[in-house]
């Protein structure tokens, strides 16, 4: 049996890094990579990730699936001077690497993602998403995100623009 798990990291170890990257590179080569088109030197990589952790309103889950870091998804909240959009957190580079795709981690991590938001206060989730990710919407949708936008110009990929979806869930009073 596989076992996956999530869990809010706020330090690495060496081999977490390691696996976070490693799961970065491999979905970026297949097109889910967030905004990456293509790998970027593992260094900035790493220094990507070690950045994630020091920005005060990023918080960052991981996806395990047998005990290797195998996803990722950040908790964007808004910053201290917008009062006006408090109620609201923003889910951002979340993505499952290939190889732990059709396990039920990605469903899992969004579980998790939006129980901590309720737990931290905020009453709405948002995210963006390319066209292309039909995987991705599919779960969004089924888990009641309701799309209410579409920015046709969205990403560059390959000298073709591909549209983005955006996508809200209303998750509490």
């Amino acid at each position: 049996m596989h076992a996956t798990k999530t869990e809010w990291l706020t330090e690495f170890d060496d081999d977490d890094l390691d696996e976070i990257c490693e799961a970065t590179e491999q979905a970026i080569e297949v097109g889910i990579g967030f905004d990456w088109i293509s790998p970027p030197p593992r260094d900035r990589l790493e220094s990507y990730w070690r950045g994630v952790l020091l920005v005060p309103e990023r918080e960052l889950l991981v996806g395990r699936y047998n005990g290797t870091v195998a996803g990722t998804a950040q908790m964007v909240r808004p910053a201290p001077n917008n009062q006006a959009g408090a109620h609201n957190v923003i889910l951002n580079s979340f993505f499952v690497a290939p190889w732990a795709r059709g396990h039920g981690l990605a469903r899992d991590m969004l579980d998790d993602f939006e129980k901590h938001a309720r737990t931290r206060g905020f009453r709405q989730i948002s995210l963006d998403v390319r066209e292309t990710q039909e995987g991705a919407i599919a779960l969004y949708e089924n888990a009641g995100f309701v799309r209410w936008g579409i920015k046709p110009n969205y990403a560059l990929v390959g000298g073709q623009f591909i549209r983005g979806f955006f996508y809200t869930k209303d998750i509490g009073a």
